[in-house]
């Protein structure tokens, strides 16, 4: 993923957005040749010259001050998401030039106290997970929950290759389908602002590309997501509706891994569901363990 290409597309992106009376300026004459606002208009807003804004747009942020890009990024209404992503570009652009930007290699592993820890949480589903959604670990009320991204043991667990490739996902499993699918490319997307070398990332994001037309359209948005709280809800194949909390906790101890865990309150449905859920994975359990072969 080249860098220039990245900050080109995405400020023109939200350049695109923003008409001239969202952002206070006149909009002189019906019949403007641009959507949103002009080159010159952001260079008002924040403070620029037109050359200077229309370098950086071009790609060129890697004289730009941390003030430029605060000002750059109140011009063009960024959210939180956004300016971090904003941010990483610039940073990307300072890189030594030989051999690009250090890359952080996310780890593909966990260690087996983390398992320990995601075994005892026996109520909620939780799992760890990559920047990249590999899901490296998990326990057993989460595989009971995703069974169904589970079923294909010949490929590693990824959620966002499950949202955008499984027909299951699209059709029954994720009662709010078009929004998971929005905020999957837009998390990707900022994670290949942090990581724009990480292989198996621009591996995952050429195949959902190749396969996903939808994936496609979604990743030309340019649209950004940090990972943080929400809802989710689904519809699971045993238990039937789930309205879940979802809580993505960064993992400081692990760059680049989060800890994901689904709650209901206590007391309504979707608390009796999971209840019935752990029930019927307790038993799933037991089941396999019986036919296992013994030796001896």
């Amino acid at each position: 993923m080249d860098p220039r290409t990245e900050i080109r597309e995405f400020l023109s992106s939200r350049r695109a957005r923003i008409a001239p009376e969202q952002a206070g300026l006149p909009a002189y004459g019906g019949n403007r040749r641009v959507k949103g606002l002009r080159r010159e208009e952001v260079a008002l807003l924040a403070g620029v010259s037109v050359d200077y804004y229309v370098r950086m747009e071009r790609g060129g942020l890697a004289g730009a001050s941390d003030g430029v890009l605060d000002a750059l990024a109140s011009a063009l209404q960024l959210d939180e998401a956004e300016r971090d992503h904003l941010f990483h570009l610039a940073r990307l652009s300072r890189a030594p030039a030989p051999g690009g930007p250090r890359r952080r290699r996310p780890a593909s592993t966990v260690r087996s106290t983390l398992q320990q820890v995601l075994d005892a949480i026996s109520g909620a589903p939780a799992w760890i997970s990559s920047g990249r959604y590999d899901v490296l670990a998990m326990n057993q009320l989460a595989r009971a929950l995703y069974s169904p991204m589970l079923a294909d043991p010949r490929r590693p667990a990824n959620t966002a290759r499950f949202v955008y490739l499984s027909p299951e996902a699209a059709g029954d499993f994720f009662v709010d389908y078009d929004r998971i699918a929005r905020d999957v490319a837009a998390k990707l997307r900022m994670e290949a602002g942090r990581n724009p070398h990480d292989e198996e990332l621009i591996a995952l994001v050429g195949e959902l590309s190749t396969r996903s037309e939808l994936f496609r359209r979604r990743w030309a948005s340019q649209d950004v997501r940090l990972h943080r709280s929400g809802r989710k809800r689904v519809r699971h194949p045993i238990v039937g509706r789930l309205d879940l909390d979802v809580e993505s906790l960064d993992m400081p101890a692990e760059p680049g891994l989060r800890l994901n865990v689904y709650t209901a309150p206590t007391g309504t449905p979707t608390a009796d569901n999971l209840a019935l859920l752990a029930s019927w994975a307790a038993t799933q359990q037991t089941l396999a363990t019986e036919l296992e072969p013994h030796n001896g």
